[in-house]
C-alpha cells in the first residue's frame, strides 16, 4: 500500500483537493444559507486537504495497523500543516483565510484542538475507508491516462494558484492602503473640528472687543478718534483672522476631498476575481486591517445585490 508512482500520488493530491473542497463548501453553504464556492483558488480546489491528505498517508505508514498511532500522527502532521499554511498566507496576505481565535485552546487563531481531533479521526477515516476504493480506481487507470490527467489539472491548477495569488497579493496591498487612507481621513477631520472650534473662538474674542470699544467711544468722547483708530484695527484683524481660518479650512476641505476619493478609487479596484476571493472566504479576518477588511466585505455584498 502506499507505494505509487509520481504522477499517481499527484493525481490522488488533486482527488483528495476535490474531497476537501466539497466538505467545506457544503459546510460553509449549510452555515451561510447560500452556496458558497469554498477556498482560496476558483477551481473546486482546495490544497490544503489535498496537502493532507497526502501528509496523512505518508505518516500512517509506518504505524499501519495501530490505530492510535495512526490518529496521533495523522492529527500532529495536519494541524502542523493547517499552522504552517495559516501563518505564511497571513504574513503574505495581510489575512487570516480562517481564523479559531474565538474557538476554544486555538494556537494564534491558525488551529484550534477541536479541528487538531478531527484531523485525527480524518487521518483514520481516509486511510481506513476512503483511500482504499480510490487506491483500487487509480491503479486500474491505463498509466498514460494517468498522466494526462495530471498535465491537464496541473496546468490549470498552477494557472488559477498563480492568478489568485497574484490577486491576494493586491488584496492585501489594497487592505494596507485603505487603513494608511482612513487614518489620514481621520486626522483631516480632526483638524478641520479643531479649526472650526479655534476659528469661532477667536470671533467671539473680538466682537466682545469691539464691543467694549463701541462703549468706550460712547462714554469716552474725547478718546473718540483714537478708539475708531482701535476699532478700525480690530475689524481688520477680524478679516484677516476670517480669511486665514476660511483659506486652511478650504485646504483642509480639499485635502478630505482628495483622501476620500482615493479610497473610492481603492474599493473601485477590488475586480471581479477580488470579491470572489472575500466571498470565497466570508470568515477571513485580519488582526491589522480588520476595519478595511470589513468594509471590503460590505462593499462585496453590495455589490453583489445589485
Amino acid at each position: 500500500m502506499y507505494l505509487y508512482t509520481w504522477y499517481q500520488w499527484l493525481l490522488f493530491f488533486f482527488i483528495y483537493c476535490f474531497i476537501g473542497w466539497i466538505i467545506e463548501s457544503t459546510y460553509v453553504s449549510v452555515r451561510s444559507l447560500h452556496f458558497v464556492n469554498r477556498g482560496f483558488l476558483r477551481l473546486p480546489l482546495l490544497p490544503l486537504y489535498g496537502s493532507g491528505a497526502i501528509i496523512m498517508l505518508w505518516l500512517s505508514l509506518p504505524v499501519q495497523g495501530n490505530i492510535f498511532l495512526v490518529f496521533l500522527f495523522g492529527m500532529a502532521g495536519a494541524s502542523a500543516l493547517e499552522y504552517a499554511t495559516g501563518y505564511v498566507m497571513e504574513r503574505l496576505f495581510k489575512m487570516k483565510y480562517w481564523d479559531y481565535s474565538n474557538n476554544p485552546f486555538n494556537i494564534n487563531g491558525y488551529i484550534c484542538l477541536g479541528t487538531s481531533l478531527a484531523w485525527g479521526f480524518l487521518t483514520l477515516l481516509l486511510t481506513e475507508i476512503i483511500h482504499r476504493p480510490l487506491e483500487w480506481l487509480v491503479l486500474r487507470l491505463n498509466g498514460t491516462v494517468c498522466i494526462v490527467l495530471v498535465v491537464v489539472i496541473g496546468i490549470l491548477f498552477v494557472t488559477d494558484a498563480v492568478h489568485s495569488t497574484k490577486e491576494a497579493l493586491d488584496l492585501g496591498r489594497i487592505l494596507e492602503s485603505m487603513t494608511k487612507l482612513k487614518s489620514e481621513l481621520e486626522e483631516v477631520q480632526v483638524q478641520i473640528s479643531l479649526l472650526k472650534a479655534e476659528t469661532a473662538q477667536k470671533m467671539s474674542d473680538i466682537k466682545a472687543e469691539t464691543a467694549q470699544k463701541v462703549s468706550d467711544i460712547k462714554t469716552e468722547t474725547i478718546q473718540k478718534a483714537a478708539s475708531l483708530k482701535d476699532e478700525t484695527i480690530v475689524k481688520i484683524s477680524s478679516f484677516k483672522a476670517e480669511t486665514a481660518s476660511a483659506l486652511k479650512e478650504s485646504a483642509l476641505a480639499e485635502r478630505l476631498q482628495s483622501l476620500t476619493e482615493t479610497k473610492d478609487k481603492l474599493t473601485g479596484r477590488l475586480t471581479f476575481y477580488r470579491k470572489g476571493i472575500l466571498r470565497r472566504n466570508p470568515t477571513a479576518s485580519s488582526r491589522m486591517f480588520g476595519e478595511a477588511l470589513r468594509e471590503l466585505k460590505e462593499y462585496t455584498k453590495k455589490y453583489k445585490k445589485s
